[in-house]
């Protein structure tokens, strides 16, 4: 499992708008998975454990899995938790209300020669468009990764951020988005 900055970034935020906290307890992950999936057999083949671990769990029998198999639970569950209310937090962003992008970074862009513009670690928090959440979230749900989700959000920092929507910096090619020491998206 690799840690995805931009993916998981992009699913905090949704997990932001869901009204009922997920189950906690893992007898209680994997009933909701068991009732999900329709079965412990895909159950115990999405989490890679044994069809009667799955049912000793769902019995209530064993209750503290080892951490490597209660992330792929938790990471499981809330995958699949509230669709419809995640579904409706996807499309708000992507229609009307746009996305916040919060991050710490080193960026800089490429710009005809005679300006002059280092890479510097910069605290930006911008309020992206409507049209990039939907690029964002649609990239994410086609199974893009990390580094086309930054190229992305890149893009989107420049027009809005740098370029403040075509008011400034006309010339600018390219936005560097390196180094990342915070992102946080918020809807």
């Amino acid at each position: 499992m690799t840690m995805s900055l931009f993916g998981d970034g992009l699913d905090a935020a949704v997990h932001k708008a869901f009204t009922r906290p997920a189950p906690k307890s893992a007898p209680a992950q994997m009933r909701y998975l068991v009732k999900q999936l329709k079965g412990t057999r895909p159950v115990a083949q999405l989490l890679r454990v044994s069809q009667r671990t799955v049912e000793r769990y769902v019995k209530g029998q064993i209750k503290k899995p080892r951490p490597d198999l209660a992330a792929r639970l938790e990471r499981e569950v809330k995958k699949r938790w509230q669709p419809q209310i995640r579904a409706r937090a996807r499309q708000k962003a992507a229609t009307t209300g746009g996305i916040v992008i919060d991050t710490r970074a080193r960026m800089g862009y490429t710009a005809p020669i005679g300006s002059t513009d280092q890479d510097r670690v910069r605290h930006l928090t911008v309020a992206l468009p409507p049209h990039y959440a939907a690029r964002l979230f649609d990239a994410q749900e086609a199974g893009a990764g990390d580094q086309q989700l930054k190229e992305i959000a890149a893009e989107a920092l420049k027009e809005v951020y740098f370029q403040d929507n075509g008011r400034r910096a006309g010339q600018l090619e390219e936005v560097r988005f390196t180094d990342i020491e915070h992102l946080e998206f918020d809807l």
